[in-house]
């Protein structure tokens, strides 16, 4: 594909769009999410400007979110005055929080649909189409996980149905789940008259890697399941009994349609919106996060807090920690002076406790995120050029094996692998996607740490393991995919997650709110729900979080 520089050139008119800002709706679209786009493009065509747009909102919306709502992040307070406030105190989860994640996906979803409804009599199309049911299936779960009822049956119709009904929310999931299996038959009998997929930006037309995903997908959808009772928990167990064999993914699954540092454009969207542009200036972004104090003293072994909320690290520096952040000159709780990291406590502002005294010691993000283990990348040039390179991460191999320990954890009957295993590979993946050094003595130090500390490393009971899966998946997804953790905070209770100083509610919201463009232009069936409904438990809650 890097011969074929951005084939969403083809379809500009249609998909593209561009937009970086501080604030917590930049990348959102105004597309009607009910409207057919394109309606003559074929899915090979479509496939890559739809899969790249839709990764844009996961490397900027969902990632300012994820980072927010997971305490990673924090605000520099003395580069703009209250930074994330809104996320802080959570109190206007209205329906303009965030509204760009609904209506960033649900164009892209929209997209899938009608490249899985191609008219395909010769077959030239089925490859495309599978992997057009992998992906709507892929970002269909975010809509289901984050908001609940959605509309499916009814939607993507255009102007033949511009109100679509909403549907429940566990029949959606097993629509995703057949989808995924069709989409797996469909590879399995494809026509010899079937193109290969050369405009695939993933894979590139690895088909037998587009069906290691589907089934990682599929596990994610029922490992979320992990609470539900009666009927549902009949189903899912049938459904994983079917995944008992299969393969999963095991390698970092990118985005790359061809991005170059040519322009802002075609640039990776992930480091264009967190650190450089294609001239390689600084981002506005790139100055105001900075690491939360909650996450600096994880990573650092409890020196910066020393609170008996953190035990389980004390004393254990984990190596990833300034591949994810930046070093600076910092003081443990003791008032010594050390080299780390240094963060900010959410919602305070300088001269407030946990939050640095000057400008200059506060960690950013780290070259990890966007260089890995590259080199040279001592320039800015340098870093845009790896990480254009290297993509943007759809789904990470640390997240799938994580995915992977929990299930065989749950269902050791179902799956034969050891879960342990699996476990200590993604944490090996990560540290190895950040360029880590997984060979030194700091590394041994802390595998080794680990392993005898429950919560953290695999040992003690199986509740205590399930914490050390979501302790190092929340590591894992920090500054990769920190939504999807946010959606397993929800479903664990995993792992300690302090609120902002400033937080209006006891929890975090257990959902969000439908953005406004649904009740201008959906009003009759659009739930009607109020601010307060997200931060309980009801009938509105995704449905595998009702127990």
């Amino acid at each position: 594909m890097k011969n074929n520089k951005f084939l969403i050139t083809i379809l500009a008119a249609a998909l593209s769009f561009t937009a970086t800002s501080c604030s917590n709706d930049y990348l959102d679209v105004n597309d009607n999410p009910n409207a057919v786009q394109a309606e003559q493009i074929t899915p090979e065509l479509m496939l890559p400007g739809a899969i790249s747009q839709a990764y844009r909102t996961q490397a900027g919306t969902m990632m300012q979110f994820g980072n927010l709502m997971m305490n990673s992040w924090a605000g520099n307070s003395y580069t703009i005055a209250g930074p994330y406030s809104r996320e802080f105190s959570l109190s206007s989860v209205d329906n303009t929080f965030y509204r760009g994640i609904w209506e960033g996906l649900y164009p892209r979803v929209a997209n899938f649909d009608q490249m899985e409804k191609f008219t395909n009599n010769n077959h030239e199309q089925d490859y495309y189409i599978a992997i057009a049911k992998i992906m709507k299936a892929y970002y269909m779960q975010y809509i289901v996980d984050l908001y609940g009822d959605a509309p499916y049956n009814e939607a993507f119709m255009g102007q033949q149905n511009t109100t679509p009904k909403y549907d429940n929310d566990a029949d959606i999931y097993k629509i995703l789940i057949s989808k995924l299996e069709e989409a797996n038959a469909l590879i399995d009998a494809a026509d010899d008259n079937a193109l290969e997929p050369v405009s695939d930006i993933v894979f590139h037309g690895d088909m037998d890697k587009w069906k290691a995903l589907s089934n990682t997908i599929k596990l994610k959808l029922l490992v979320r399941m992990s609470k539900v009772t009666g009927d549902l928990a009949t189903y899912r167990n049938t459904k994983l009994q079917t995944l008992a064999t299969a393969t999963f993914i095991d390698e970092e699954v990118v985005v790359n349609p061809g991005y170059s540092a040519s322009s802002d454009d075609q640039m990776n969207p992930y480091i264009l919106n967190w650190a450089r542009n294609a001239s390689g200036q600084q981002v506005s972004n790139y100055s105001v996060v900075v690491v939360s104090e909650h996450m600096a003293n994880a990573l650092e072994g409890n020196v910066i807090l020393n609170s008996a909320n953190y035990t389980k690290f004390t004393g254990l520096k984990d190596p990833r920690r300034t591949r994810l952040f930046t070093n600076v000159t910092s003081v443990d709780s003791n008032g010594n002076p050390f080299t780390g990291l240094k963060g900010v406590r959410q919602g305070n502002v300088p001269g407030q406790p946990g939050v640095p005294v000057d400008n200059v010691n506060t960690s950013k993000l780290g070259v990890g995120n966007f260089a890995g283990g590259n080199t040279p990348a001592s320039t800015w040039t340098q870093i845009i050029d790896h990480n254009n390179g290297r993509g943007g991460v759809l789904f990470s191999k640390s997240e799938s094996n994580l995915l992977q320990a929990e299930a065989a954890l749950r269902w050791p009957a179902i799956f034969s692998f050891s879960p342990a295993t699996k476990f200590n590979v993604a944490i090996i993946a990560n540290a190895t996607w950040l360029g880590a050094n997984t060979t030194n003595a700091a590394w041994t130090t802390y595998i080794t740490g680990i392993a005898a500390r429950p919560g953290l490393g695999w040992t003690g009971t199986d509740i205590q393991k399930i914490e050390a899966i979501m302790t190092q998946k929340w590591i894992a997804l920090t500054n990769i995919n920190p939504t999807e953790m946010f959606i397993e905070y929800n479903r664990t209770g995993y792992p300690f997650t302090p609120m902002a100083t400033t937080a209006q509610f006891p929890n975090k919201p257990y959902r969000l709110m439908y953005p406004n463009s649904e009740y201008a232009a959906n009003s009759a069936n659009v739930p009607n729900i109020s601010s307060a409904d997200v931060f309980v438990k009801n009938q509105y809650t995704p449905f595998w979080n009702q127990n």
